[in-house]
């Protein structure tokens, strides 16, 4: 095993090395500018997950009477303005309107979205900031439109730092923009392993390199060398982003914070990309091995990227149903794994289920590489069943 790594960093130190100081590493880092444009193109696929996302409730502790007739309101606008245009509204029941229930009934129903409170004449809406201003005039229209008389209703605000129902929210918002990230750095960067071990298989380097190092060595060091790369890469692109943004100035307090903190979900950021990378570049270089002409790669790696899309949509549409069946497979799947975890730092605090994940990415990594060294070994080094059959044959005839 000693041997192993050590024979590893010495491919993935040289391989690393002639990439940094080449030329073309340059263009290289020209290359995110390209898939960000696509990105903000495809914008709309989030769409069904904006609408699971934005149900806002707000909940009515009016007297019962005026809280029946605020609901029969909203029901007869519906119909005109859509069910979309209003907020949701549930009465509380036997609830104090006084301002200390009213947070803590706030900080412990993620579900609502604020509470209104008062009267019909004089209606009180309590919630944060941002949620609070969304839906005032909805909610000064109902209360208008409830009244069934001429009247002009002042509605009072007060403002809460942020509710249960808004920070979720914002978690989930932090889940997307991570699994968007993943996706796209992995695409740019996992191809690279792919091209590097055909240009070698086709200058008979790597056959070279067999000769004296195992297998199990350069597979290793090739797909470190890349991960490094794309290291680097990364931390080009963030110096570069977060260089932009400060010059340009913003409010870096109103980014969504994620629920195990910034700090530890940018660690896991990194983690989880360099998984996902390892992953996809070590099946990579299972279709490097039987793959012997740029077009039988064009060929084999189509269905990969196809099916890294697909698990990438599967991660997506499960970020909104935690612990159902469909995320925790996600979470399981060794492909889609990456995505669902980062997801799932995002709006769960434990720390436990992340180390798992790891070891079981890494772990189904290493099945992966050694699956690709047999592949190579039987289609490039002709050391299987069938090279010696061959070999028999030639015996046989003389040929």
């Amino acid at each position: 095993m000693i041997e192993t790594i050590r024979a590893a960093f010495v491919i993935a130190r040289r391989d690393f090395t002639a990439i940094i100081f080449s030329k073309s590493f340059f263009f290289f880092l020209l290359g995110p500018l390209f898939p960000l444009g696509i990105g903000v193109a495809a914008g709309g696929l989030g769409s069904q997950v904006s609408r699971d996302i934005d149900n806002s409730v707000i909940g009515v502790a009016l007297n019962q009477e005026e809280a029946e007739t605020l609901l029969a309101t909203r029901a007869r606008l519906i119909g005109s303005l859509g069910s979309k245009a209003l907020p949701e509204l549930i009465i509380l029941p036997d609830f104090s309107a006084q301002e200390p229930d009213i947070i803590a009934k706030l900080d412990s129903e993620k579900s609502l979205t604020a509470i209104l409170s008062g009267t019909l004449a004089a209606p009180v809406l309590t919630g944060s900031a941002g949620d609070v201003k969304r839906w005032q005039g909805k909610i000064t229209l109902l209360a208008e439109t409830a009244l069934s008389r001429p009247a002009t209703v002042d509605i009072e605000t007060r403002f809460i730092g942020q509710t249960g129902s808004s920070s979720e929210r914002g978690q989930l918002l932090t889940a997307q923009a991570g699994q968007a990230i993943l996706i796209l750095l992995t695409m740019i960067l996992a191809g690279m392993v792919l091209s590097n071990l055909v240009e070698e298989k086709t200058n008979k380097i790597i056959e070279i390199l067999a000769a004296a190092i195992p297998m199990d060595s350069i597979f290793l060091g090739k797909l470190f060398a890349m991960l490094g790369m794309a290291l680097v890469g990364i931390t080009v692109w963030s110096t570069m982003g977060v260089s932009v943004a400060l010059l340009v100035g913003g409010n870096w307090n109103a980014l969504p914070s994620p629920a195990v903190g910034w700090p530890l979900f940018c660690l896991l950021l990194v983690l989880y990309f360099s998984m996902a990378y390892l992953l996809l570049g070590s099946l990579f270089l299972g279709i490097g091995a039987m793959a012997t002409t740029v077009r039988e790669v064009q060929t084999l790696s189509m269905p990969v990227t196809m099916g890294q899309l697909l698990v990438f949509f599967l991660a997506y549409s499960a970020i909104t149903k935690l612990g159902e069946p469909i995320e925790w497979f996600a979470v399981l799947f060794p492909f889609s794994s990456p995505f669902a975890m980062i997801a799932r730092a995002a709006q769960m605090d434990n720390l436990w289920q992340h180390g798992l994940a790891l070891a079981w990415q890494g772990l189904f990594t290493m099945i992966i590489i050694r699956f690709s060294v047999m592949l190579f070994r039987r289609n490039v080094m002709k050391s299987g069943q069938a090279a010696r059959k061959k070999s028999l044959f030639a015996r046989v005839t003389g040929k």
